[in-house]
C-alpha cells in the first residue's frame, strides 16, 4: 500500500461495509497495518455483524476454556472506545483508556438469508421399490442458508480469508445435504409413485437431520425444498406406456372409436391418398374389434338379464343338423331365434324361457306354450313318454 493510501486510512474514522454482492458472506475491512484510530465510528447495518480480532489472535477464556475473538457488534452505530472494546482493551493492557491507534482486524458478516442455493444428486440413488423392484432415482432442489454464529464461522471456516463467498463452501454443504437426503429417502421406504405427495415432508425431515451438521460451521439451513425426484428416462418411458394402457381402459371400445375416427377422416379428405390411409385405419380398427370380440365374447354364457340374442345374419352360421328342430321364441312381444335344443336348454336353465313361453317351428299351426310341445317336454322335467292324465270317474 502506498504512502498516501496509508495516510488516508489514518484520517478515515468511519468503518462500514456497503456492498450489493449478495453471495459474499464475510468481508474483512482493509486498514493500513490493521491500525484503527481510537474514537472511530463503526456502522453495522441490518443483516450484518462486525467482529474485531486482535492481530489475528484469539483470546483464551479462563472460565470456559474456549478461544474467542475480541468483540462482536450487532447492527447499530458505535464509537470505538474502551467501553465498547472491553476484551480488546484487556488484551492490549489498556484498561484505563488509550489515545493512540490500536491494531485489530474487523470482519463484517452477512447474516441475511442466502436464497436459491442449489443441491442435487450427482449420481442416481439406488433404492428398492415395493412395486417396481430396484430403481435409480435422481433428486434436486434448493435451500436457504444463513450465518447463525459469526464467531464460530470465522474460527471454523473463514480463517484469514478477506473476501469469503458462498461458492467456497457450497460444494461441501451440497455433499452434506445429498448424504442426509439419501439416508432419509432410503429409510422412509416411500413407493416411487407416492414420492410426489411427500416432497414437503421430505424437505422438512432432511432440514432437521442436516441442521446439527451446519451448526458445527456456525451456519443454519433456514429452508430446504425438494423440487423433483425422477426416474431414469428408459424407466419413465415404460411407465408412460403403462399409464397409457390404463387410460385407454376398454380396448374394444377404443378400437371402435378408432374406426369411427378413421371414417371421419375419410370423409374430410376425399383425395385418394387420404381415403386409402383412412380406409386402412378403419380396417385395422375393425379387425382389432373383431379379434377382441372373438377372444372375449364368443365363449361367454348367455346373460341371465338379457333376452335371447337376435338371429345371426344370413350365411353367418351353418343350418342345424338333420333331425334337429329349431324353434322361434316369443318374449315380451318380440320374436327371437330360431334356436336348437341345446340353446333352448341354456335359456331354460337361466330362467329366460319357461313352460309358458310361446314357441313355434315349421309345421306348427300356431304358437304353443313350450311346456305343451312334446319335443321340449324333457327341458322341463317331462317328455313325450309320460302317460296322459287319468280320465275322470
Amino acid at each position: 500500500m502506498g504512502f498516501w493510501s496509508a495516510v488516508k486510512n489514518e484520517l478515515i474514522d468511519i468503518i462500514e461495509w456497503m456492498s450489493d454482492e449478495h453471495d459474499v458472506m464475510v468481508y474483512r475491512y482493509p486498514r493500513s497495518d490493521n491500525e484503527i484510530k481510537n474514537g472511530a465510528k463503526l456502522i453495522v447495518r441490518e443483516g450484518q455483524v462486525a467482529v474485531f480480532v486482535n492481530e489475528g489472535q484469539a483470546k483464551r477464556h479462563v472460565d470456559l476454556e474456549i478461544f474467542e475473538p475480541a468483540d462482536v457488534f450487532e447492527p447499530g452505530t458505535y464509537t470505538l472506545e474502551t467501553k465498547n472494546l472491553p476484551i480488546l482493551s484487556k488484551l492490549q493492557g489498556w484498561k484505563y483508556g488509550f489515545e493512540s491507534p490500536f491494531k485489530a482486524e474487523v470482519y463484517f458478516f452477512n447474516t441475511t438469508r442466502l436464497t436459491n442455493q442449489k443441491w442435487g444428486t450427482p449420481n442416481p440413488i439406488m433404492l428398492r421399490d415395493p412395486e417396481f423392484g430396484a430403481v435409480r432415482l435422481r433428486a434436486f432442489g434448493n435451500y436457504t442458508l444463513r450465518i447463525k454464529d459469526a464467531v464460530k464461522f470465522l474460527r471454523e471456516v473463514v480463517g484469514t480469508d478477506a473476501h469469503f463467498n458462498v461458492s467456497e463452501i457450497s460444494d461441501q454443504l451440497r455433499t452434506m445435504i445429498v448424504s442426509r437426503f439419501t439416508d432419509v429417502l432410503g429409510e422412509s421406504r416411500i413407493p416411487v409413485l407416492d414420492l410426489a405427495a411427500n416432497y414437503d415432508e421430505l424437505g422438512q425431515y432432511v432440514t432437521q437431520r442436516i441442521q446439527p451438521d451446519f451448526l458445527e460451521y456456525g451456519l443454519e439451513v433456514a429452508q430446504l425444498l425438494v423440487a423433483n425426484i425422477s426416474l431414469p428416462p428408459a424407466v419413465e418411458e415404460a411407465l408412460d406406456k403403462r399409464s397409457s394402457m390404463g387410460i385407454l381402459g376398454n380396448l374394444n371400445d377404443y378400437a371402435k372409436y378408432q374406426s369411427a375416427e378413421a371414417i371421419g377422416k375419410m370423409a374430410e379428405n376425399p383425395d385418394q391418398g387420404g381415403m386409402a390411409n383412412a380406409a386402412m385405419q378403419m380396417g385395422m380398427g375393425m379387425a382389432m374389434a373383431n379379434q377382441m370380440q372373438n377372444t372375449f365374447g364368443n365363449n361367454q354364457a348367455p346373460s341371465p338379464s338379457a333376452p335371447p340374442s337376435a338371429p345371426p345374419a344370413a350365411g353367418a352360421a351353418p343350418p342345424p343338423l338333420p333331425g334337429q328342430s329349431s324353434f322361434h321364441v316369443a318374449i315380451d312381444g318380440q320374436t327371437y331365434g330360431p334356436y336348437d335344443f341345446n340353446t333352448l336348454s341354456q335359456y331354460v336353465q337361466s330362467g329366460q324361457i319357461n313352460r309358458d313361453t310361446l314357441v313355434w317351428k315349421e309345421g306348427m299351426a300356431q304358437w304353443t306354450a313350450a311346456g305343451q310341445v312334446s319335443e321340449l317336454g324333457r327341458l322341463f322335467g317331462g317328455g313325450s313318454n309320460m302317460p296322459p292324465p287319468l280320465p275322470p270317474r
